[in-house]
């Protein structure tokens, strides 16, 4: 077995509507100096980085990372679509379990353009066209709606036409993530709506209204991991340490294109993900209580439910139906608020999910705080395409449970993160810049207003 690998602190920016407020160096900086500071690291100690984001130039990660010091360590770029996130924290693993690394550094980020997705280079393959073209052979393909809506909007009709889903179903799921968004300060959205409010919100494919779709939005997040042989020389950091317990990063399969609507969004590679990551964790699906799961549309969500293996197969609407998606039910699912409230910067969503299961596991998530949960569940999904599922634990292998005041106490903050979403403190800044190597050149006309 490869040498165990902890998460010792995560952070991230409140995720914002894409209007070109604040741009991808500020974003990625604040969320990677709130990384270390939770972990009480300095970045001289950081001996890999790895920088996601799906839209930008190359060597975006550098312009980030090096505002925090030039070290000279290995920085690597990641794009895998949407999970682009917990792809970097795949490759950051592996460093950290088979040696590469003591102390690996992982900031998402993304700057996106309002409405839905866009592809950009018209000059050359299109690397979804096979999908689309599947999608056209068997679905049909309607000019007005978006792609990606209509991809995972048609998966959701295989659900009902296969299974006995309704329209009502799908809605719920949206509802649930709404409710649960109103409790998390990053959330881009914190409305609360009814039933009926979702289902006669504007059409966009059926059986998805515009209020079952996430948005497209601007944010960052952040991860810390180390290895235990870092972990051992740091005892101080175990009470915050989240073990990654089992983790598993696929691709497609030949039943991609298999006339299946359900599988051309990548239920196949989620089914094939959770199995291997599950058994590394030795924790069979059925006791899973927590979990964060790409939910970009609401089909996408009930889907995954069933691939993930939450439920009987077929059965993820009477899940939903039974209220066991959300506070009182069986688990509880995307408690963050989930992509369809939360947002959806694509290079940070993975993270993102990261830092609310890092933070429930703690017990430092107040309110929205799932108490009990000895293993949680983590699934990123990118068309194209690739899945990472993930699971962790407490490293001390117990149950989360509800604390108070710990979160204050970690050193440059003075609050809990978790429930309180603030800028930059000076303190968190001392703590995480190289004081080795650090840049006055790359720092100069930076914005400073935003950060502290």
């Amino acid at each position: 077995m490869a040498s165990p690998v902890y998460v010792v602190g995560v952070g991230m920016t409140k995720f914002i509507k894409p209007r070109g407020q604040v741009d991808y160096p500020e974003m990625g900086f604040e969320a990677g100096v709130k990384a270390l500071s939770d972990a009480g690291i300095n970045y001289d100690e950081v001996d890999q980085g790895v920088a996601c984001y799906a839209y930008g130039d190359s060597t975006c990660g550098q312009r980030v990372f090096y505002q925090f010091g030039m070290t000279g360590i290995p920085i690597y770029n990641v794009n895998n679509n949407c999970s682009t996130g917990s792809t970097g924290l795949f490759m950051a693993r592996q460093f950290c379990s088979s040696g590469l690394s003591n102390v690996s550094l992982v900031i998402g980020f993304e700057k996106m353009f309002p409405g839905s997705l866009q592809t950009f280079f018209k000059d050359r393959t299109n690397p979804l066209d096979k999908t689309y073209k599947s999608m056209l052979s068997n679905r049909g393909i309607d000019p007005k709606a978006p792609g990606a809506a209509q991809l995972f909007g048609n998966a959701g009709r295989e659900y009902m036409e296969k299974f006995g889903a309704t329209r009502e179903d799908f809605a719920e799921i949206a509802r649930v993530n709404h409710e649960h968004s109103q409790r998390n300060p990053y959330s881009q959205f914190k409305d609360v709506y009814t039933l009926e409010q979702i289902l006669n919100s504007p059409s966009i494919h059926e059986p998805l209204t515009k209020l079952q779709c996430c948005p497209t939005s601007d944010g960052a997040a952040a991860a810390v991991l180390v290895s235990q042989k870092y972990l051992d020389l740091h005892p101080e950091l175990k009470d915050r340490a989240i073990l990654i317990a089992g983790q598993s990063l696929t691709t497609d399969s030949p039943a991609l294109y298999n006339s299946s609507a359900i599988e051309l969004v990548g239920a196949d590679m989620t089914r094939r993900a959770a199995k291997v990551a599950l058994s590394q964790a030795g924790v069979a699906a059925r006791d899973i209580k927590l979990v964060e799961l790409h939910d970009c549309f609401s089909a996408n969500e009930m889907v995954t439910i069933d691939a993930l293996g939450l439920c009987e197969p077929g059965k993820a609407h009477e899940m939903v139906r039974k209220g066991d998606i959300t506070y009182g039910g069986r688990c509880v699912i995307n408690p963050s608020g989930g992509l369809i409230s939360k947002g959806h910067p694509l290079g940070a969503t993975g993270l993102a999910q990261c830092c609310e299961l890092v933070w429930q596991l703690r017990g430092w998530a107040g309110e929205r705080n799932v108490e009990g949960v000895e293993a949680a569940l983590q699934q990123n999904l990118g068309l194209g395409g690739a899945a990472v599922v993930t699971v962790y634990k407490r490293a001390d292998g117990g149950s989360s449970r509800k604390v108070q005041g710990v979160a204050c106490k970690i050193a440059g903050r003075g609050y809990n993160p978790a429930v309180e979403a603030r800028g930059l403190s000076k303190g968190e800044i001392e703590i995480a810049m190289s004081r080795k190597a650090s840049s006055k050149y790359m720092l100069e006309g930076e914005k400073k207003e935003s950060r502290l």
